[in-house]
């Protein structure tokens, strides 16, 4: 099976990417571009890039997890990185990422195209009529525990996008 990643190591090519070209990152927009990083790989590689689901939140896709990382920086830019318990000193240390050429390729290309939209933005694009997020959310039942957003529902949504021109 190919590799799949910790949204945290994502999480941090992301605000490394961002920051090396002055762009400031919030944490509703960086879960945005995450979740776009994962969709763009399920269409373009056929395979996911994060090993965990999103779910859907009131403001889109999230990693929960990432977003508790991050959620004391508010409205604010992130100016920390993702971390993780070193199981050999019980000390947090950041999340390290290193990539093959073809995920550190695609990587680039979808952040690059999404980290210049403003977060509000973003949140518009996740939340589309009738897309994988939009599906979840208004599912129409009574409760719908977790909310998770299925990897073959984002791969169908965006590749139909991809057709259109989206990032290509």
């Amino acid at each position: 099976m190919t590799e799949t990643y910790d949204g945290r190591a994502i999480a941090n090519f992301v605000l490394d990417f961002c920051d090396s070209r002055g762009i400031r990152v919030t944490n509703l927009a960086l879960q945005k571009l995450v979740y776009f990083c994962h969709a763009w790989f399920l269409v373009d590689l056929k395979r996911p890039l994060i090993r965990h689901k999103f779910e859907a939140w009131e403001y889109g896709p999230v990693l929960p997890y990432l977003y508790r990382e991050f959620k004391a920086f508010d409205r604010s830019p992130i100016t920390s990185r993702a971390t993780q318990i070193d199981p050999h000193n019980g000390k947090k240390k950041v999340v390290p990422y290193s990539f093959d050429a073809e995920t550190q390729s695609q990587l680039s290309k979808v952040v690059g195209f999404y980290s210049h939209m403003r977060a509000g933005d973003l949140v518009e694009l996740s939340h589309v009529a009738d897309g994988p997020w939009h599906r979840v959310w208004f599912h129409g039942g009574k409760s719908n525990p977790g909310m998770q957003i299925d990897n073959s529902s984002i791969a169908e949504f965006y590749a139909k996008a991809h057709y259109s021109g989206s990032i290509q």
